[in-house]
């Protein structure tokens, strides 16, 4: 316990807690410290000045990352007829209507996302209690509500790389931009690629300052602040 103490520390060392790190050098720097035996993922995380308690504040929306989460996501889909056999050729990994629901309410989560096309809300509404909580619950903002003929398309955006962000009850937002074994610039367009989709999604209810903090780290490394400015420079 003392080595591995002695070890966090070292790491931890490496990063100023009061500087604030240009985009790319706070990236070089998250890999750094990432020494973790596994390929730890990268995350972003913006404090944002809203209030999550009024619904005009909500910040939710969908980034396509260019480059991929790096990570499987296991997609579910309530569809029938044609667009349950095009979901099926998409790549889903789970396609079928009440048969699933009744898994789902017996507590079966084994997927990473949920899509539904505008007929099986019917079947899907239901699990709001279940799915909701758990951001799963498939809406039509989400872009999981979905045409008979589209599903296809947001499978594989799905399985891309396409994330859901939603701000969390303290005013976060924390969204995975990639793995520590991606190179440098690819994370930056991630980042980029995040960034942007948040400040377009800012709701008509925000007032001040919109993003107020960023923070980049990897899954077991110390947070590392970003310079704000050349951050929001980022979006398009």
């Amino acid at each position: 316990m003392a080595k591995q103490g002695k070890l966090r520390k070292a790491v931890a060392d490496k990063v100023d807690r009061d500087q604030r790190y240009a985009p790319r050098e706070a990236l070089d720097l998250a890999k750094a410290v990432a020494t973790a035996k596994f390929d730890e993922t990268i995350e972003i995380h913006l404090r944002l000045g809203v209030d999550p308690r009024h619904a005009d504040q909500q910040v939710r929306g969908v980034v396509a990352l260019p480059h991929g989460t790096g990570r499987t996501v296991r997609v579910l889909v309530f569809a029938e007829g044609e667009a349950a056999r095009e979901a099926e050729a998409a790549g889903a990994d789970h396609v079928g209507g009440g048969e699933l629901a009744d898994k789902i309410r017996e507590g079966w989560l084994d997927f990473d996302s949920v899509v539904a096309t505008q007929g099986m809300m019917r079947v899907v509404g239901r699990l709001g209690p279940v799915l909701g909580p758990r951001g799963l619950m498939p809406s039509p903002k989400a872009g999981t509500v979905v045409a008979d003929d589209d599903v296809g398309n947001v499978i594989r955006e799905i399985k891309a790389g396409r994330l859901e962000f939603r701000v969390d009850k303290t005013a976060n937002l924390h969204i995975p931009i990639g793995k520590k074994s991606f190179d440098t610039p690819l994370l930056l367009e991630n980042m980029a690629a995040a960034v942007d989709a948040v400040v377009r999604a800012k709701p008509s209810g925000a007032k001040g300052i919109y993003v107020r903090n960023v923070v980049i780290a990897s899954t077991m490394g110390p947070g590392i602040k970003l310079d704000l400015p050349a951050t929001l420079s980022m979006a398009g």
